[in-house]
């Protein structure tokens, strides 16, 4: 008997060390898969903001880099409309337009006519008649010769430049390009199958052009078939003739859209499946342009071995030119979806041979304020205005936040009205931003009468926003003073007042200080608020005081993501990397005070 009870004994032991280990084992695995989950979320995490970083650095960074045109400009006097008077007063006011116009003109003699001048005159920037001026009042000795200026490419011409409004190609092909022709109509033999290149590429282009047109075809024979179920349904009804006529005209119309339609892909399927044929090329197809002897041909017809064209630049002679000596470019976008056409691309491409086309540093985009115009545009104006607002914030909000934050803490009697202060604080820190801003429109434009989009109401705005966050900390750092050091003050005779301001405060300024900052870099990227104060409006001039209109970095940000204009994306992402620079110094900053400054008790 008692042998069978100390066996069931052991037996129930055993059993529950298996389920005591299963259940470690459990436990084990649990918290395996938790680390395993943390581990993924970081990851995810890390992923997503370096996705942000990459994508924000691969569109902003080209902005730091502007194209620029080398010209030669001859600063007559009778031109620049000047008389012997030569004080800054007078080189101000110039005409410099005309001079840079005139070196464009002495560049291109062959441009005719005021259209084809006006797109000359485009591929540099509006502003250029600007940095001439800007030249010659730094030295006016330099008026009556000729000087080698550089001024900004305009922003069309730049971003088909930097690869973005277009994918280009080059090449040299085999074979000796023999011109014939110089101006007009030239037509280019080569030894070798130097452009069967083009001929393929052609080709695919007019299969795909075929299957466009084709989708388009079919779309609009189901409209077609339902109208004339519609008519059917109308003649049965016994409708107003009215309708039925406009339906039927509807009709008739789509029917011969879509003939020709189905005529156009039978002809490009054609064309596709004849690869040795010469073919046509379209503005609906890429520009082919050759550079050769000085020239550029911008080709209207080509097969495996000779091309014809029209110069774009005239070509200096008909010499036949070597292999490496001559290139052909392609501009994959069709020369109907882009705002920079051949004429101005021939242009531009002369200059680059010539080497008068350089990428430079923009410094300008530092020392600029805004501009309708995308390559002068610049963010001094915005970074001055958000200088000027932050320290207004920084005035107001922080001594009144840490006054604020030591009476709660220090002096403040624990009742019912200092609970709900409190509450009432840690409320409006989690109130949405633009709240503030409301507030601000109804009490300090309105009631008041304050100046609209000035940094002195946009940091009173931002102050009262910033006002919670600078308390709480400032709270939270003066409970960190131990006890102890309140006492031992006291204990040797301080006053209350004497405690505070020569022992807490000065122990708690590091987490004041930090606090603080935190909150000025969320002021730093606030946007919501001063858009309802006017801080949205188009401020060209960098503002002088803290009066002056201005708008801040954020809000110059939303303006440039707004703008159709192309050259604007890379503007707005590199805005965005300038704002980021200061707010992840902002944070550092806090950061270094914290470790500097922390004290273990």
């Amino acid at each position: 008997m008692t042998d069978t009870m100390n066996a069931d004994s052991e037996r129930r032991e055993l059993i529950k060390r298996a389920s005591s280990a299963q259940n470690v084992k459990k436990r084990y695995a649990k918290e395996r898969r938790f680390k395993m989950y943390g581990a993924a979320a970081v990851l995810s995490a890390v992923a997503m903001l370096l996705l942000l970083l990459v994508t924000i650095i691969g569109n902003g960074y080209s902005a730091f880099f502007q194209y620029e045109v080398g010209l030669d400009i001859e600063l007559k006097t009778e031109r620049l409309r000047i008389g012997d008077v030569r004080d800054e007063k007078a080189l101000s006011s110039a005409r410099y337009r005309n001079v840079v116009r005139d070196a464009l003109k002495t560049e291109f003699p062959e441009v005719k006519g005021r259209k084809a001048k006006r797109s000359l005159y485009g591929i540099v920037s509006s502003g250029s008649d600007l940095k001439v001026r800007d030249v010659v009042l730094a030295d006016p000795s330099m008026i009556g010769g000729e000087h080698k200026i550089w001024v900004k490419a305009s922003d069309d011409i730049d971003t088909l430049l930097k690869g973005q409004m277009t994918d280009i190609e080059r090449w040299q092909p085999p074979g000796t390009a023999a011109p014939v022709g110089t101006d007009g109509d030239v037509r280019i033999s080569v030894d070798a199958n130097a452009f069967s290149d083009i001929v393929s590429n052609v080709k695919e282009r007019l299969s795909i052009l075929a299957d466009g047109k084709e989708d388009q075809w079919r779309a609009l024979l189901g409209i077609i078939e339902n109208q004339r179920a519609e008519l059917a349904k109308l003649n049965a009804s016994g409708a107003d003739a009215d309708s039925i006529q406009s339906l039927q005209t509807s009709i008739n119309q789509n029917a011969e859209q879509a003939d020709g339609l189905e005529a156009d892909v039978s002809d490009l399927r054609a064309r596709a499946a004849t690869p040795d044929s010469s073919e046509q090329l379209t503005p609906q197809l890429p520009s082919y342009l050759v550079n050769v002897n000085g020239g550029v041909v911008k080709l209207s017809e080509v097969s495996n071995d000779e091309v014809h064209g029209v110069a774009l630049v005239p070509l200096q002679s008909e010499n036949a030119s070597a292999p490496g000596t001559w290139e052909i470019v392609s501009y994959v976008t069709p020369e109907s979806n882009r705002r920079v056409k051949d004429q101005e691309i021939a242009w531009i491409s002369r200059l680059q041979e010539e080497g008068r086309v350089e990428s430079r540093f923009n410094i300008s985009f530092f020392q600029t304020g805004d501009s309708r115009e995308p390559e002068l545009a610049g963010i001094w104006g915005a970074a001055v205005g958000s200088f000027f607002t932050l320290i207004v914030t920084l005035l107001i909000s922080f001594p009144i936040g840490v006054l604020a934050a030591t009476y709660l803490e220090e002096f403040a009697p624990k009742n019912r009205w200092t609970d709900l202060i409190e509450v009432n604080i840690n409320n409006l820190a989690a109130v949405p931003s633009i709240v503030f801003g409301l507030l601000g429109l109804a009490v300090f434009l309105n009631f008041f009468g304050m100046p609209r989009s000035a940094p002195l109401v946009g940091g009173m705005v931002l102050a009262l926003m910033t006002l919670p966050t600078i308390i709480i900390a400032s709270r939270a750092a003066l409970k960190s003073v131990p006890p102890s050091i309140r006492q031992a003050a006291l204990g040797m005779g301080a006053s209350r007042l004497q405690t505070i301001t020569h022992h807490v405060l000065p122990l708690a300024m590091p987490g004041i200080l930090t606090g603080t900052i935190i909150g000025m870099a969320q002021a730093l990227g606030e946007t919501a608020p001063l858009l309802m104060i006017g801080m949205v409006a188009f401020i060209v001039d960098v503002p002088g005081g803290f009066t002056d209109p201005a708008t801040v970095m954020p809000v110059q940000i939303y303006l440039w993501a707004d703008s159709p204009e192309r050259a604007f994306v890379a503007k707005t992402s590199a805005a965005i990397m300038v704002l980021l620079a200061f707010l992840i110094t902002m944070n550092a900053l806090a950061v270094l005070l914290r470790k500097r400054f922390e004290r273990r008790w």
